[in-house]
Parts: structure tokens; C-alpha cells; sequence
């Protein structure tokens, strides 16, 4: 009965979608303002019924209801509680259920809230979001039901996979759909604007906190999916370039450069076609991931699926969302007439190298991670792109980015030249003590065999750590009297950048330091030796059988010592997984701030030894630290700016009085500056 009323919610949810997607808009090139407010609680009512629905899948999965094919398929009666819950979603159809609660869940936050916000653009917004609902809704219904029985049904179910049975399971996937979904909301603000054909500060501002929202929430999402795959795989690596990998970062990259662009649109008025046509790639990239994982296109621990109708129908919803946008940003695109005023060497010249980069980067690992797939299907030719393709490209993009993000944040908006003289003798010492540190450290780096690339890895951290404490040094002015209250009366958008900022020089250290200092050593070793790892010793002492609760294991007891003094107990074991018949490494680590320990246990016997694969990481997690850091940041950003008053609601200003105009007032400069942006 529960699963019945679940997929007659789904059934209701999509009609009520299509309804939602169309009628509003029809209602207001009508004028019919009544017909056209319903979008409001039919967005509510979309939500309620993909709650009910989702809510009988996870009632089916606790109760291990094997009647559904996707519980028969996906679960078992052994399976621990977490990861009945958790592997609801551990699979295609659990997955894309959870994608559609999600963006109901975003549409029914907008038509709750909105404060500030123009009526007919909410409309207008929610309508694009119901269509897109509708899409989802119409491919999990045809394609994905999750309501699908069986019968008969089995006795039990054949489990999940094994590497999935990871409490990385039940964050790595929701934080990320999260992000994903948060671009759907760009997106629609963008259509919205370009069917009303108005793409003003004001929408920005009302854009501005979803696309905050996703980015952090992909920054979370794909640093929690690089800490899962580090400790589970037992490859001891943190980012391998894997196409779906690549899927995540190709969204993220687009974000990151929406997320200034709107910066210039909502203070500036400027950039606005493009902001718009970024709105639409950042989406239509999310989607492409959707299209990799569950097209059947590679095989990968990420992918859903192998069945090419389901490809064929997501590729059909990514050329529908990318196609009539498109279409329609060629017949309104003229109308976004932008006139603000600005020099190159300016804030806006800065954010506008920003977008330029990132999106360079975004093309850059789009190529490498379609070229392959493209030329097998042409020639039947299997390569493989990875690490050497994207070291001679990507990073030389990103450098150049690093270096430009101590630079922008000192600018001023449309002025020419760096303001003031206190500030050019601020950046002149940086560079200067940058350049000393960096010749000091390049010389002992080429005794130490350290390569081109590290050299300049560690400049541009050195570079970028310093720049932000130059950029806090010059607007606290410690040395004059009244520091505190300068700090007080920060803006709190400001402190987020700092934070954002400080979180990549952090992310960097971690990078670079366990790039170019990590230790591996893989022996076969047997009971009692003692392997020497960077400075450590790691002694094998035994390997011993246990029973877990629907595994069993295999675990090496190994003491970690340095100089003589025990440090740790190491366990690393290779479990056995009875219903799915399938063996995983559990990696035993040992996480400190300054690096991990890191052991694998591989195949052997007490007679023939084991073999081991030992690491020691450096710096490590401090690559996950800049990713929260990051988060954390964007989010104080975004919190503060979603508080702010509308544009619309202040007291008017030169620029505001006009719409599609920029301000060329000095005061406009200076209250820029003084909010941060």
C-alpha cells in the first residue's frame, strides 16, 4: 500500500509540474495574475508529494521490502540500519528520486520566500523550475520507476555494493545533488529573466545566494567525495581525474566563475549577457554529469547505470535546457544592453581575467574528459587522458588565476589604477618579499631535486597568503589607533572573501606539500619485519581473521614507531562481503595535521607474506581543511548578502534610478569598497 501511494505521489507530483510549467507563464502574457500566483502553492504542493514518495522508498528500504526490484537489487536483510538508509539513493533510480526531492525542495524554499523580489519574475522562476522538475519527474517515471515490482519476490535481496557501504555514502551524495540542483535555480532565474527581458542588479541580488549556495555546497560535496575515495580505494591519492570526477569539477569551475560575475551585475550593472549564458553552462554541466554517470558511456565506481534509453532521455532533457535558452538568449540577447563604464586594470578587469580562466579551465577538462570517449566511438580506439594532459594544462590555467586572485581583490571598481599610494607601496612589498622568499626557497628546492612546477607552486601560495594579509593589513591599519573598531565595521561579505581566499592558500599547501613530499613503499613482507617509511618504522606484527556485522576480515595489526617510541596501532583489512561476494581494502590511517600514515593490506598468506603499500602524506588533509575553509567563506559571503535590503527598496542613487545603466558617480566606487565587493 506505502509503495503504491509513493509512486501515486510521483504520478501526481509530475502532472502537477507540467501544470505549474506552463499555465503561470500562459496566465501572465494574459494578464491573468490570479491563474498565474497558483504557481506559489502548487511549487509547495510539487514538494509535498516528492516528499511522500521518497519518504515510501526508505520505508521500503528499512523494512526490506524485496517486492521492489530496487530494494531486491540494492539491499539485504543484514545490511546495517545506516546503510538501508543510506543506500536508498545508492543507485539509479534511489539516486535521481533524490535529485527531484532536491529540486522540489529548492522550489518550494523559493515560492516560501523571495523577500524583495519582483512578483512576475518568482512566477516566472518557479514556472522554469517546475518544467524542470517535470523532465526528472517524466525520466524517473518511464525510464527509473522506483516503484517497479517483483514477482514473486526473492527470499532476500542480492546487497549493496560493498564500496558503497561507506558512511561517505550518506554525505558525499546529497551535499553534492545539493550543488547540482542549486544551479538549476540559476538557471531559472536566468530563463525567467529572459522571457520577462529584464536582467537587472535586482535580479542578481535575488540570484546571487543559490548560486552562492551551490558552490559551496559542490565545494563540500567534491571534497567529501575526494576524502571518500582516498581512505576507501586504498590508492592513497585524493583526485585521480576520473570522468565523473572531472563531471563534478566542470559545474564547480562554472559556479566559481558565476558566482563573481553576478558580483559585476549586481554592483556595476555590467556583464549581464554573459552572466546569463554562464547561468545556462553551469546547469547544462551539472546535467552533463547526470549524462556520464547514468548513460552507460564508462565504467567507473561512480556510474548508476548502463542502459543507453536512460542515456538517450537525459540527453534529450540536456538538449531541451541548453537549446531553448539558447534560443531564446539569441532573440532577447540584444535587449541586455550593458553600459557600465570601466578601465581593464580595474575590479571589473579583474573579475572579467577571473571568468575568462575559469572558464578556460572548464573548456580545458571538458575536452579531455570527452576526446576519449568521442574517439572511441568514431575509431574504436581506447585512450586515456590523464594526470600528464591536465598537469600541461589545467594547472598553468589555474596558476595564472592563483597569481590574479592577490591582485583583484586590491582594485578598485571602474578606476584605473590601483588606489592610492599607501596601497601600490603595500603590493610593491609583497611582490618584494614574495620574489626573496621564492629565489631563497627555488635554491634549496633545486638542491633538494624539486621540480619547475613545485617551485612555482610554492611561490603562488606564498604569493597568494601574502596578498591577503596585505589586502587586511591596508584596510585595518594596525599601526594607527582605532584598530578595533575598523574591524568591527568590516562588512561581512569582505570577511567571507578573506576566508574563501585563505581557504585556497590552505588547499594549496595541502596539495602541493603532499605532491611533493609524499613517501610510498610497497614490500611483501612477513610477520615481525619491519618496514622504514620516511623516518618511521612500521612493524608487521600478525594478520588475523574477524567477523564483522555481514563481513568477514582479514586484519593486519601493524605498530608505527618513530625513534623507538610506539606512535600508533595501524589495522588495515581486506573485507569479504558474504551476500554481495565481493572483497574491499579498508586503508588504516593515522591523520595528523602535519601528514597521514597510511597502510594497505594486500593479498598473502603467513607463509608466503603479505603485501603492503605504506604511506606517508604530508600535509594531506589540509587539502579537505581548504575545502571546508572555502565553503565557510562563501557562505559568510552569501549569508550577508542575501540579508541585504533589495536595491529597489534603498534610497536611490544616481545608478539606481535608471534601469540597464551604469553608475560612473565616485561615490558608487566608494560605497562599493565600503561593502566589500
Amino acid at each position: 500500500m506505502i509503495n503504491e501511494l509513493g509512486h501515486f505521489a510521483l504520478v501526481l507530483a509530475f502532472v502537477l509540474s507540467v501544470l505549474t510549467g506552463t499555465l503561470p507563464l500562459f496566465a501572465l502574457r494574459r494578464g491573468w495574475h490570479g491563474l498565474a500566483h497558483l504557481a506559489v502553492p502548487a511549487t509547495i504542493l510539487i514538494a509535498a508529494f516528492v516528499f511522500i514518495a521518497f519518504a515510501a522508498l526508505i520505508s521500503a528500504f528499512l523494512a526490506s521490502d524485496f517486492s521492489l526490484a530496487l530494494v531486491a537489487s540494492h539491499s539485504h536483510s543484514a545490511k546495517p540500519l545506516i546503510y538501508k538508509i543510506s543506500g536508498t539513493w545508492g543507485n539509479h533510480e534511489g539516486s535521481l528520486l533524490l535529485w527531484i526531492v532536491i529540486l522540489a525542495l529548492f522550489g518550494a524554499l523559493l515560492a516560501m520566500g523571495g523577500r524583495g523580489m519582483a512578483w512576475a519574475l518568482k512566477i516566472r522562476t518557479l514556472a522554469v523550475q517546475a518544467l524542470i522538475s517535470a523532465g526528472f519527474l517524466a525520466f524517473s517515471l518511464f525510464t527509473s520507476n522506483p516503484f517497479a515490482r517483483l514477482d514473486p519476490p526473492p527470499v532476500d535481496g542480492r546487497g549493496l555494493n560493498p564500496i558503497l557501504q561507506d558512511p561517505g555514502l550518506a554525505l558525499h551524495p546529497p551535499t553534492l545533488y545539493l550543488g547540482y540542483v542549486g544551479l538549476s535555480m540559476a538557471f531559472a532565474f536566468a530563463v525567467a529573466g529572459l522571457i520577462e527581458g529584464r536582467i537587472d542588479r535586482d535580479w542578481a541580488r535575488h540570484m546571487r545566494p543559490w548560486v552562492t549556495a551551490a558552490w559551496c555546497a559542490l565545494t563540500i560535496g567534491i571534497a567529501l567525495g575526494s576524502w571518500w575515495a582516498y581512505y576507501e580505494l586504498g590508492w592513497g591519492g585524493w583526485w585521480f581525474w576520473d570522468p565523473v570526477e572531472n563531471a563534478s569539477l566542470m559545474p564547480w569551475l562554472a559556479a566559481t566563475a558565476l558566482l563573481h560575475s553576478t558580483i559585476v551585475v549586481e554592483q556595476r550593472g555590467t556583464l549581464k549577457s554573459w552572466t546569463v549564458l554562464l547561468a545556462i553552462l553551469a546547469f547544462s554541466l551539472s546535467l552533463v554529469g547526470t549524462f556520464i554517470v547514468r548513460s552507460g558511456l564508462l565504467t567507473s565506481v561512480h556510474s548508476f547505470a548502463s542502459d543507453p534509453a536512460r542515456g538517450v532521455f537525459i540527453l534529450g532533457i540536456l538538449m531541451v535546457a541548453v537549446g531553448v535558452p539558447l534560443l531564446l538568449f539569441a532573440v532577447r540577447g540584444p535587449q541586455l544592453v550593458s553600459r557600465g563604464d570601466f578601465n581593464i586594470i580595474s575590479r571589473e578587469g579583474a573579475l572579467i581575467l577571473n571568468n575568462f580562466l575559469l572558464t578556460s579551465a572548464t573548456v580545458v577538462v571538458l575536452v579531455g574528459t570527452f576526446y576519449p570517449l568521442g574517439l572511441e566511438m568514431v575509431t574504436g580506439a581506447r585512450i586515456t587522458v590523464g594526470p600528464p594532459y591536465f598537469d600541461a594544462t589545467f594547472n598553468p590555467i589555474m596558476g595564472v588565476l592563483v597569481a590574479a586572485m592577490g591582485i583583484g581583490p586590491l582594485l578598485a571598481w571602474r578606476r584605473g589604477t590601483v588606489p592610492g599610494t599607501r596601497r601600490i607601496i603595500t603590493i610593491s612589498g609583497v611582490i618584494t618579499v614574495v620574489l626573496g622568499v621564492a629565489i631563497a626557497m627555488a635554491t634549496t628546492a633545486f638542491a633538494s631535486g624539486i621540480s619547475i612546477a613545485g617551485i612555482a607552486g610554492i611561490g603562488l601560495l606564498i604569493w597568494l597568503g601574502s596578498a591577503i594579509i596585505a589586502d587586511i593589513t591596508y584596510r585595518l591599519k594596525p599601526a594607527k589607533a582605532g584598530v578595533a573598531a575598523r574591524a568591527a565595521r568590516l562588512p561581512a561579505p569582505m570577511i567571507g572573501m578573506w576566508t574563501a581566499h585563505f581557504g585556497m592558500v590552505v588547499f594549496l599547501a595541502g596539495a602541493i606539500g603532499n605532491g611533493l613530499f609524499a613517501t610510498e613503499v610497497v614490500v611483501r613482507a612477513m610477520p615481525g619485519d619491519v618496514i622504514d617509511i620516511a623516518g618511521r618504522q612500521m612493524t608487521l606484527r600478525t594478520v588475523e581473521a574477524r567477523q564483522g556485522p555481514n563481513y568477514i576480515t582479514e586484519t593486519a595489526v601493524i605498530e608505527l614507531r618513530e625513534d623507538g617510541r610506539m606512535l600508533a596501532v595501524l589495522t588495515p583489512e581486506k573485507r569479504f562481503y558474504t551476500a554481495e561476494r565481493q572483497t574491499t581494502t579498508e586503508a588504516a590511517i593515522r591523520p595528523r595535521i602535519s601528514g597521514d600514515d597510511y597502510a594497505v593490506l594486500g593479498d598473502g598468506t603467513a607463509e608466503t607474506g603479505y603485501t603492503l603499500r605504506l604511506y606517508r602524506k604530508p600535509l594531506v588533509s589540509w587539502i579537505w581543511a581548504g575545502a571546508g575553509i572555502m565553503a565557510i567563506g562563501g557562505a559568510v559571503a552569501g549569508i550577508a548578502r542575501a540579508r541585504r535590503r533589495p536595491l529597489s527598496t534603498r534610497a536611490a542613487r544616481p545608478a539606481d534610478n535608471a534601469y540597464d545603466t551604469g553608475s560612473t558617480a565616485e561615490n558608487d566606487d566608494d560605497a562599493a569598497q565600503k561593502a566589500g565587493v
